[in-house]
């Protein structure tokens, strides 16, 4: 099994925004649950987590570009999940929420957990929204989290900027 990074990071004092999808809401309800355990476990307070419904996964980006710009929230978690169809409807729609949300987290500076699941089955993307270490939203929400942190350790105020070096 593949496994994301071990370091976690101190949520205390963040805001986030979970937005879930509401298609496959059984496997999306899983994602929102771990992206709210991981959360919880590294700090959060339950009060500073705000769970935002969209219609679909296309929507999300939309939302998250609100939530970032909100000036409310830390960072953004985007949960959903497109599970393969008989027509290449899916393509679209797996693609424009990823696209969409990478575009929102460098137009508004704010970090956006990948929490969509894109699987070939219902059972595929059931498994990756289980209780446990693999559930995908439990990382989306770690990786949004670690985000924050690594961006804060960029712009900290008080170190001296190094002048580039001339040729």
């Amino acid at each position: 099994m593949k496994r994301g990074p071990e370091e976690r990071h101190a949520a205390r004092g963040l805001r986030f925004a979970l937005l879930r999808s509401s298609f496959n809401a059984s496997v999306v309800d899983g994602l929102v649950e771990g992206a709210r355990a991981a959360l919880v476990e590294s700090g959060a307070r339950p009060a500073d987590l705000e769970v935002v419904t969209v219609p679909g996964a296309f929507e999300l980006p939309l939302a998250a570009l609100a939530a970032a710009r909100s000036g409310r929230f830390d960072a953004v978690v985007a949960l959903g999940a497109v599970i393969r169809g008989e027509t290449d409807h899916y393509e679209h729609i797996a693609r424009e929420a990823a696209s969409g949300l990478s575009a929102v987290a460098r137009k508004a500076g704010v970090p956006v957990g990948f929490g969509v699941l894109t699987c070939e089955t219902e059972a595929l993307a059931l498994a990756r929204s289980a209780p446990g270490e693999a559930n995908k939203g439990t990382e989306a929400a770690r990786a949004a989290l670690a985000m924050v942190h690594v961006l804060r350790g960029l712009t900290r105020k008080g170190r001296r900027a190094r002048k580039p070096r001339r040729g």
